[in-house]
């Protein structure tokens, strides 16, 4: 399922040819002449969601061509390669995580081990390179390569804060800038590159893709807390119980002093995997409007990534942007 279905008919025909293809490319890079391997990466097709990032470069594509629909060979090869980048990062986190549900069915590692799930993440981003390499231009590997170099850097900066309960709004938004955003604005500035696009408006680009991509992990962070496991697909609470503080605990933090945040402090020290403790926190956040506070954080980041799109020409594809990005806001999975 689409992060926002198109309201344009021909555009969304056109749209959905194009992932038909990067889906072609994607299982053609993967396939193996071993059968648990393809039964692997036939079980991470479950987790084909949103397709946010190869959706950007798709929709950003047709936004910045000359006839407003052009999509090229290349602009499908890179949207499999950062589909490919993304699944091994999820696969990845739900080692991290202990996780045992992604997409409404078992994880990787829930139903192989943490081995198989490490190895498998591993394929996935080799299979990335290797498809870049066989790309006409180099300029894919350099970003990419860059742009991973960074998630991984993110990750390993979140690792580092676990349990710091003195983390700042500053260095969490480092954090997702790293882990999550980057990836959303490489796949936007490097689509506008592969179109020929001055430097400017793929910088422009860059900015509406990485704004979207705080935008839509500061909600997912949102949804962590205050989701349903069944609506969302995922197992839930898995931040608060591993220590990592997200935007609408670090403002909650902020705004509470004397007993109730001593009170708050001596249940993020306690055993966070306590259904009553975890209700407390929630109890907490609600009082002291966290979500709202963090809702309104990434309003704001939507509407800089839609100015973002004032270089581009008007055109359905130009539409579709802007209409992903207010998808941000409103989403429930």
């Amino acid at each position: 399922m689409l992060l926002v279905a198109p309201q344009d008919s021909a555009i969304s025909e056109r749209l959905g040819e194009e992932l038909d293809q990067v889906q072609k490319l994607f299982a053609q890079e993967l396939s193996s002449s071993l059968d648990c391997v393809n039964d692997l990466v036939t079980h991470i097709e479950q987790y084909r969601g949103k397709m946010l990032r190869p959706t950007l470069v798709l929709v950003t594509a047709m936004a910045t061509s000359s006839d407003g629909a052009k999509v090229t060979h290349a602009h499908q090869q890179l949207a499999a390669v950062v589909e490919m980048v993304h699944m091994a990062t999820l696969v990845h986190d739900d080692v991290l995580d202990e996780a045992a549900v992604r997409r409404g069915g078992r994880t990787v590692n829930g139903l192989r081990g943490n081995e198989a799930a490490v190895m498998l993440g591993d394929y996935l981003i080799s299979h990335a390179y290797h498809l870049c390499s066989h790309m006409d231009s180099p300029l894919a590997s350099r970003v990419v390569s860059a742009s991973t170099n960074q998630v991984c850097a993110g990750e390993l900066h979140q690792l580092a804060n676990r349990e710091n309960w003195e983390l700042d709004q500053e260095t969490y938004y480092q954090i997702i800038r790293d882990k999550t955003a980057c990836l959303c604005g490489t796949c936007c500035s490097l689509a506008a590159l592969f179109n020929d696009l001055s430097a400017d408006v793929a910088d422009e680009m860059y900015i509406y893709g990485e704004k979207l991509g705080l935008a839509f992990q500061i909600i997912d962070d949102v949804l962590d807390l205050t989701g349903s496991e069944d609506t969302v697909g995922k197992t839930l609470g898995l931040d608060l119980r591993k220590g990592k503080l997200t935007l609408p605990l670090i403002y909650l933090l902020q705004q509470v002093d004397g007993d109730t945040g001593q009170e708050l402090r001596v249940l993020l020290e306690s055993s966070r995997e306590s259904d009553s403790t975890i209700a407390r926190i929630r109890e907490l956040i609600d009082k002291h409007d966290a979500v709202a506070y963090a809702t309104n954080a990434a309003q704001g980041l939507v509407d800089r990534a839609k100015q973002s799109l004032g270089s581009l020409p008007q055109s359905p594809a130009h539409d579709l942007l802007s209409q992903m990005a207010n998808a941000v806001l409103t989403r429930k999975f």
